[in-house]
């Protein structure tokens, strides 16, 4: 896997980004690194339940 980040041009509304930089802020991060911090778990969390399932179904769940 490579290192090289991906740019992505994002909208997001006012109120949202004020939350999202409290957040970073609270955890001292910038604001792309909160969003990319979130993403990350996200895909984390969505691949672990994928697993999850999958053991189930092959167990007959």
């Amino acid at each position: 896997m490579s290192d090289k980040k991906k740019q992505v041009p994002l909208r997001l509304s006012e109120s949202l980004w004020q939350e999202l930089a409290s957040w970073a802020d609270d955890e001292f991060r910038s604001v792309n690194g909160q969003i990319e911090y979130l993403l990350t778990e996200c895909v984390r969390q969505r691949r672990k339940a994928k697993k999850a399932r999958d053991i189930d179904i092959e167990a007959g769940k």
